[in-house]
């Protein structure tokens, strides 16, 4: 019999394009993912992606299963939303959208303290901000506005896009070729340095790069990871660099296992928001968390 879970698992995979990217949105294991898809491949009788070290490509039966499937779970995805029982009638229900990282360093540790229901999700934010105005999120934490009229923001903080290195990271050079605006000095030396990124995308380092060399990266990085937060367990106390948004690394740098390296010519800074719909029912438990968040100084 076909497995419900195997189609959410295979969904989650063509969205995001790795084993490791559906696990953290399904909230399983790598392990359990790649069960789900053998089982589904099997079901089938076809191969629905090609693996290759960096990136699951969805072949043409992929292709056709996923256009076929995306719609009626959607639908299923709401309808789990929307009639969902409470164990307790009492308490509220509300689904939060933000960034993996996000989630890790300001709101993980308080869940178990809040007095209510929360589902929080991860994903691109033009597909928060739909969802927030569909009603399938109540609150999104994102440095991104839509034109949607039913939606309204709050900015409650900045991130500022650094970068950053190991403790055991030299940078006496670089900092000497910055300071005698040899940038296309430096652009050479910072090339031959090890660098680390994020399995998802390498928006920092693309933007950080054109600001301030005033040119397009075209290198790859050494290690790809999963999230930020693994970039910076990785580097402390190592070597090599990687840009991030500085509020995830305050207390590595702090501590002495991560250094700033260089804020850039051009500062790139990014606009934190609280994005909810202007009539909501639960504006007591979105305000709640919106203290935790303000609380962090971000």
């Amino acid at each position: 019999m076909l497995n419900l879970e195997w189609l959410r698992t295979f969904k989650a995979i063509y969205e995001t394009g790795t084993l490791t990217g559906a696990a953290q949105a399904l909230y399983i294991s790598q392990p359990g993912v790649s069960l789900h898809l053998n089982s589904l491949e099997a079901y089938t009788g076809y191969k629905l992606f090609d693996r290759s070290a960096k990136k699951m490509v969805p072949t043409e039966r992929g292709k056709v299963l996923y256009n076929f499937i995306l719609e009626p779970i959607n639908k299923l995805g709401t309808a789990e939303q929307l009639f969902h029982k409470s164990t307790k009638e009492d308490r509220a229900t509300i689904s939060i959208g933000m960034c993996f990282e996000t989630f890790q360093f300001t709101l993980e540790k308080h869940i178990s303290s809040l007095p209510f229901n929360v589902i929080i999700k991860f994903g691109e934010y033009p597909q928060m901000l739909q969802d927030l105005d569909k009603g399938l999120l109540d609150l999104i934490i994102t440095p991104q506005k839509g034109e949607q009229k039913n939606l309204e923001y709050k900015a409650f903080s900045k991130e500022r896009i650094v970068l950053v290195c190991g403790a055991k990271t030299d940078v006496k050079q670089l900092t000497s070729l910055l300071k005698k605006d040899k940038i296309k000095e430096a652009i050479q030396w910072l090339k031959q340095q090890i660098w680390y990124s994020t399995a998802a995308d390498m928006e920092h380092l693309k933007k950080f790069w054109q600001m301030n060399f005033k040119t397009n990266i075209d290198f790859k990085p050494n290690y790809i990871v999963p999230n930020i937060s693994s970039i910076v367990r990785c580097l402390s106390g190592e070597e090599g660099f990687s840009v991030v948004p500085d509020f995830l690394c305050r207390g590595e740098i702090a501590s002495g296992s991560l250094k700033l390296a260089w804020e850039g010519n051009n500062i790139i800074e990014n606009t934190l928001y609280f994005g909810t719909r202007k009539k909501t029912m639960y504006e007591n438990e979105i305000n709640r968390v919106k203290e935790i968040f303000e609380k962090q100084k971000l």
